[in-house]
């Protein structure tokens, strides 16, 4: 990762001195963004020191709080790690009505070491793996994401939110041209935010439930900028919906009997040339997309506590849903885990399609990755493409709930030999939130035993 130079800050700065403040922030394992917010007169410090975080910061739980197991508290005083602005990830946040700028940070050690529990720098340690088979990855991030009603979700229930028209969509209604004409005012400042922050948006759908939406970002043949996009991005949402008087949500599974939401993650790989590795057509799979194939059916379900890593995670996964049960391939088949796409040869990707929309994004292409270069090295055959219904022709094998995708993804070598002491850390933070989680007594407790035992 190249460090960001002093001159990106004062030329930022210099084109637009209306700034009145940065937000300066670096996401926790779980995908939170935490940080500070910054004056224009203490940036130029920022990038050559860095900004001062303490080391607790990695180790929090979905709700902030420390999880001491993780040694990153205490043992260590608590103290601070510096904080470094990633090069050109300065940029707009343009959601607010003061001139605000936001930066990403990442954190070293004193000694100038990656901080082991950064998931920036689990991402970069299998990027450097592929880099280092000769190949790089050509990456770009769906999200699909829910509008809800502000005031409903204030109150902890949730319903779609009405249009500026008035109405309310209340259908499933897939690709509706109605929902994108009726709530055009949230999106088309959406579009307008991504380009003055230099995000690549794209395509825009209306999804397969009431209020729930999906923007394409273009690909990127740097790896860590598609994750960088990803985390832009679903802030932006989150702003925009914020300023539109609405909530956006990115929770796996906001309704129980509508679809839930998912991080579809698209990637090929590249030669020294730029050529695409994985390019071809019909059933025939070049070397490298038959092994990466192999690699990720090998490893899903030592890898599901990264890509679902909540315990509302995995009430997304059930037939006939969109997100699968097994591993498992096919060409241009929604059905299955991991979609060779049809289109142009030269175009051939892979779409892997188990991840939630809660899915941390460094996280989850890191174990992506991961799995395609453990694919890679060890030359690992892919399974036979599944023909027609995925659901109906595979019996479910992937972890089923939160607990069991801990424990699974805690006995994998796999993991911790790619993650490196990344997988311990954000394992012991998900051991102490799901021991957490299911210590509290929820409504649904009181609704189904409280007169009922």
């Amino acid at each position: 990762m190249t460090r960001a130079d002093e001159k990106e800050a004062a030329d930022f700065l210099a084109a637009h001195p209306e700034t009145v403040q940065i937000q300066a922030y670096l996401t926790d394992p779980s995908g939170v963004a935490r940080g500070k917010v910054l004056r224009p007169e203490e940036m130029k410090t920022a990038y050559r020191d860095g900004r001062p975080l303490p080391c607790s910061i990695l180790s929090l739980d979905m709700l902030g709080v420390d999880v001491l197991e993780t040694g990153l508290v205490w043992e260590e005083g608590d103290s601070d790690r510096p904080c470094l602005p990633v090069a050109g990830s300065l940029t707009h946040a343009p959601w607010h009505d003061v001139p605000t700028a936001q930066l990403i940070l990442t954190s070293f050690e004193r000694d100038g070491s990656p901080t082991p529990a950064d998931p920036r720098h689990a991402l970069a340690r299998t990027v450097a793996a592929l880099e280092k088979l000769g190949v790089k990855p050509v990456v770009a991030i769906e999200l699909e994401f829910y509008l809800v009603d502000r005031e409903a979700a204030a109150a902890g229930r949730l319903k779609p939110p009405a249009a500026p028209n008035g109405f309310a969509p209340s259908h499933h209604q897939a690709y509706l041209m109605q929902d994108l004409e009726d709530f055009s005012p949230f999106l088309n400042d959406v579009f307008d935010g991504a380009k003055k922050m230099g995000l690549p948006a794209r395509t825009l759908i209306s999804e397969y439930s009431p209020g729930q939406f999906e923007i394409v970002l273009e690909h990127r043949d740097d790896a860590m900028r598609a994750a960088d996009d990803a985390i832009l991005y679903k802030r932006l949402v989150k702003g925009m919906a914020e300023r539109h008087g609405l909530t956006a949500t990115f929770m796996a599974k906001p309704y129980a009997e509508l679809s839930g939401s998912g991080m579809h993650v698209h990637v090929s790989l590249a030669d020294d040339k730029n050529e695409n590795l994985f390019a071809g057509d019909g059933a025939d799979l070049t070397p490298h997309l038959a092994h990466a194939i192999g690699g990720l059916e090998a490893t899903m379900g030592e890898s599901m506590a990264f890509f679902a890593p909540n315990a509302n995670s995995y009430r997304r996964f059930r037939p006939n849903s969109y997100a699968p049960l097994a591993p498992a391939w096919a060409v241009d088949n929604r059905s299955v885990p991991l979609r060779v796409t049809s289109g142009r040869p030269e175009t051939r990707h892979l779409e892997h399609r188990v991840c939630g929309a809660d899915a941390n994004p460094y996280v989850a292409l890191a174990i992506v990755l991961a799995g395609i270069a453990e694919g890679l090295e060890m030359k690992i055959a892919p399974n036979a493409p599944v023909t027609g219904d995925g659901y109906g022709k595979m019996k479910a094998t992937l972890p089923a709930n939160w607990w069991k995708a801990i424990e699974t993804t805690r006995n994998s070598t796999f993991a911790r030999e790619r993650l490196g002491e990344f997988a311990s850390i954000y394992l012991t933070i998900k051991e102490a939130e799901c021991d957490r989680f299911f210590a509290a007594v929820s409504s649904t407790d009181i609704e189904w035993y409280l007169r009922n035992v």
